[in-house]
């Protein structure tokens, strides 16, 4: 998959693909909002998260990202996120 992720992005640019990144994410985010909202469905949401993923794995194999760091930072920033709202961090600046 590696080789098609980097056909793509080679294909259409770095540029243009961070476009659609921000195009998709702003799909995905407006599915989530329909879903909330009673009007939209599952379906779309998961969509609109593989094409957001699709796309972020091009930037991932471009950059040449190692997936054993992203998986250690995942876990680094999650369990970052957890004891923040055990601390009340949150609640004490606000987003």
């Amino acid at each position: 998959m590696a080789n098609d992720y980097l056909k793509i992005i080679n294909h259409f640019g770095v540029n243009n693909q961070q476009r659609k990144l921000q195009e998709e994410v702003f799909e995905l985010q407006e599915a989530i909002t329909k879903y909330e909202n009673g009007i939209g469905h599952k379906e779309e949401i998961e969509e609109e998260l593989v094409d957001v993923w699709l796309i972020l794995r091009q930037f991932k194999v471009f950059y040449r990202l190692s997936p054993l760091n992203a998986l250690l930072m995942n876990r680094k920033k999650c369990k970052r996120t957890l004891n923040r709202m055990k601390e009340g961090y949150y609640e004490n600046n606000p987003r």
